[in-house]
């Protein structure tokens, strides 16, 4: 003879839903974006929005991607249309394919993306040429390929350095300049760690 069996109460039927509820929101809550940060201020003005792990790239007017820029954080403020970026890391192409690499502290974009300014240890590198150099402060206009630093800068290419009040790069060109004040050591071939020609260039082309 079957017996039947009690039929659970409302309290079993509401922790199996509890239970239940609990173990979906476990299961979910690895899936779920984390929050965002604090909404960051600047003397600028109030953003109108900011991106975290950003990557943003620009193109010319021919279509092709000619300046990408990477921070972990990326704010735009509206009424000034300015872009400011935390240790922005920036790849810039040039017309014949060559890559360089700026970063700084800080990053401005200006109104409508142009011109880059890096700031708080600014650098510029060229893979190729293998030159660098290091500046407080550097600007760069991406519609005419031309970075420059009106703030004193060390150029390197191994063997050689250079020190200059100002720096000029033309990146479409492959032409770098530095002036004002400038001196520079040059390690001859065959030569001793720290014997050094002195030499006093205006002009340096890699």
């Amino acid at each position: 003879m079957l017996r039947r069996l009690p039929r659970p109460s409302f309290r079993v039927w509401l922790f199996l839903i509890l239970l239940a509820l609990g173990g979906l929101i476990a299961w979910l809550d690895p899936w779920q974006a984390p929050a965002p940060g604090p909404v960051p201020t600047d003397e600028a003005g109030e953003p109108d929005f900011y991106l975290e792990q950003a990557q943003l790239t620009r193109f010319d007017a021919d279509g092709r991607a000619h300046q990408r820029l990477e921070s972990p954080r990326l704010v735009h403020t509206p009424h000034d249309d300015v872009i400011r970026a935390v240790t922005p890391l920036a790849h810039l192409i040039d017309r014949e394919g060559r890559l360089w690499v700026a970063s700084g502290t800080q990053g401005r974009l200006g109104p409508g993306g142009n011109p880059l300014t890096l700031s708080g240890d600014a650098r510029l590198f060229a893979p190729e040429e293998r030159w660098q150099l290091d500046t407080e402060t550097l600007h760069f206009d991406a519609n005419v390929g031309h970075a420059w630093s009106d703030t004193p800068a060390l150029l390197q290419q191994p063997p050689q350095r250079m020190r200059g009040d100002h720096f000029d790069a033309w990146i479409h060109d492959n032409r770098a300049r530095l002036t004002d004040n400038v001196r520079g050591h040059h390690i001859p071939e065959g030569a001793q760690p720290g014997q050094a020609d002195a030499v006093n260039l205006e002009d340096f082309t890699p």
